[in-house]
């Protein structure tokens, strides 16, 4: 074997198993995830999030729903541990209504369940109007099935 045709098949093989990494590369993530936060006692049935759905049927990127704490998308790298919504936005549940009155907009996410709606319902509705659809789930019983 002439000693090109041999570099050429080893450079082939390294070429090749770059891109199957790069296929497969990418952070970890449970294709459905129960948010119940155990922190706190919920009021409604818990969503079960499909994250598997969410990344590859809708183009969701980790940056769309992780963010820093400057509010800047989360660009993990392959392997890198993501923190939980809860580390953050740390009080338990959700304040509205009267409790609510005169926040900001970060005071309220500070509870955890307004982060959660924030950004899911957020999102949805964008989604909703870009389509011109209501597919997209923006009701209380949507989420949270029984």
């Amino acid at each position: 074997m002439k000693q090109s045709t041999f570099l050429i098949g080893i450079f082939t093989a390294i070429m090749s198993l770059c891109f199957a990494f790069a296929l497969n590369a990418g952070t970890k993530f449970e294709e459905n995830i129960s948010l119940n936060e155990p922190s706190y006692k919920h009021k409604k049935a818990i969503v079960q999030f499909t994250h598997k759905k969410h990344v590859s049927n809708y183009k969701v990127t980790c940056g769309d729903c992780h963010h820093d704490k400057a509010g800047k998308p989360l660009k993990p790298k392959h392997g890198d541990n993501i923190d939980r919504c809860v580390k953050c936005h740390s009080k338990p549940g959700e304040i509205k209504g009267k409790k609510a009155k005169g926040m900001s907009g970060a005071e309220k996410r500070a509870y955890h369940t307004n982060a959660l709606h924030d950004k899911c319902r957020g999102c949805h509705k964008a989604h909703n109007k870009k389509t011109n659809t209501k597919k997209a789930p923006t009701g209380c019983g949507k989420c949270h099935k029984k």
